[in-house]
């Protein structure tokens, strides 16, 4: 359906988790939802009314993978992405796994049919492309063209990844 109001769609907002295990490992699902190419994707989803980024990604990280026990959520970058025709705005949130080696579950088997953690130089491909962006950002890295990132003014909580 075309829409001929002349008005343009509203940004999508939304949360990246990389939620560090206590060895720098980070969690990444299998993502299989219907309609879309299996890729590789970091726990998230969109901001409710009302939440913080910060508590949008305790919530989906717990919604996505079972993993409750979520400390240390920070802020790292907002990621934006205006490629297509309507502008996706994804805060990047570093966080930490409460317990030294949590195991996650499978409680929406409709979009994610596994998790795994990966160390930050060994990820699985293909990366979802907001989970692509953020882990590039957090490893300091360049992004690909019509991304543009900000990085967050508040000292992060730990390192980035990388030498």
């Amino acid at each position: 359906m075309t829409d001929t109001s002349g008005e343009r769609p509203r940004p999508v907002v939304g949360v990246g988790v990389l939620l560090l295990r206590s060895d720098g490992a980070v969690l990444l699902g299998h993502r299989v939802k219907r309609g879309e190419p299996a890729s590789w994707c970091l726990p998230g989803g969109s901001v409710e009314a009302g939440e913080t980024f910060e508590e949008a990604a305790v919530r989906e990280t717990a919604e996505e993978s079972g993993i409750h026990d979520v400390t240390d959520a920070r802020v790292f970058t907002v990621a934006l992405d205006t490629r297509g025709s309507r502008t996706h705005v994804t805060a990047g949130v570093l966080a930490r796994a409460g317990t030294p080696d949590p195991v996650p579950a499978l409680p929406e088997p409709d979009v994610f049919d596994r998790w795994v953690w990966a160390g930050p130089d060994d990820l699985p491909a293909p990366l979802f492309p907001a989970s692509a962006v953020l882990l590039a950002a957090w490893r300091g890295e360049s992004v690909p063209a019509g991304w543009t990132l900000y990085p967050a003014a508040a000292t992060p909580a730990y390192p980035q990844a990388g030498p």
